[in-house]
């Protein structure tokens, strides 16, 4: 109850530790131990992936988002620096199944990685193939799936300065907006836990974090 305390509510150490006649390094141990513990139930991708195409599923929704960090001084500090938010923090990747619901979160990467950089390196792209699952994303995943013939990404259509939008590329735009939306919402469950406000932890353990926190919006949102 301390550790969820401290993960839902962003607790001081200090304070939790003041106010359960424990010293503030008891309660940091059993927070990392118990993260530690959570993150090793988190799914990998492959299996969450086919655990959706044997519920019957077709696609996935895929997006990436920034937690934001604390800002550390030092040129080593430059690429955790979005431009798209223009915040520092970490970049991360998430897939949720077609209600909006959870499966897998990637691991922690500078918040200057681009989408499509992150969705390579994890080989999203031949994972999904792999399942038999498509996937609907913006167009920040746009060039990751050339496959005119059998396209397993969906992004749709961007304008560009000498070529506007046809209404059939609009009305798919829009059609495509709609079955994107709960991917927002799972955004939503997951920064509930305040802890993600603005990390104050070590990003090397940002990982383990997120994926602690993918298992306990899950339990709670399928209670």
């Amino acid at each position: 109850m301390i550790v969820l305390a401290v993960l839902r509510h962003d607790q001081r150490l200090a304070d939790m530790a003041g106010g359960n006649n424990v010293s503030e390094s008891t309660v940091r141990r059993w927070r990392d131990e118990v993260i530690v513990l959570l993150a090793a139930q988190a799914p990998r991708l492959d299996r969450a992936l086919k655990k959706i195409a044997k519920r019957g599923g077709e696609v996935v929704l895929i997006d990436g988002t920034l937690i934001r960090t604390q800002r550390r001084t030092g040129r080593a500090d430059r690429r955790n620096y979005s431009g798209k938010y223009r915040s520092h923090g970490l970049h991360f990747l998430a897939l949720t199944d077609e209600r909006g619901r959870l499966i897998w979160v990637s691991a922690a990467r500078p918040g200057s990685t681009h989408d499509n950089t992150a969705a390579r390196q994890d080989h999203i792209l031949a994972h999904l193939r792999a399942a038999g699952l498509g996937a609907l994303a913006d167009l920040g995943f746009r060039g990751l799936d050339n496959d005119i013939r059998d396209p397993v990404i969906v992004t749709g259509y961007a304008a560009t300065r000498t070529h506007k939008l046809t209404p059939g590329q609009k009305e798919a735009n829009r059609v495509l907006a709609v079955g994107r939306a709960p991917v927002e919402h799972g955004f939503a469950h997951l920064k509930n836990w305040r802890i993600l406000t603005k990390l104050r932890t070590d990003p090397a353990r940002a990982t383990h974090l997120l994926r602690a926190l993918l298992v306990l919006t899950n339990l709670e949102v399928n209670r």
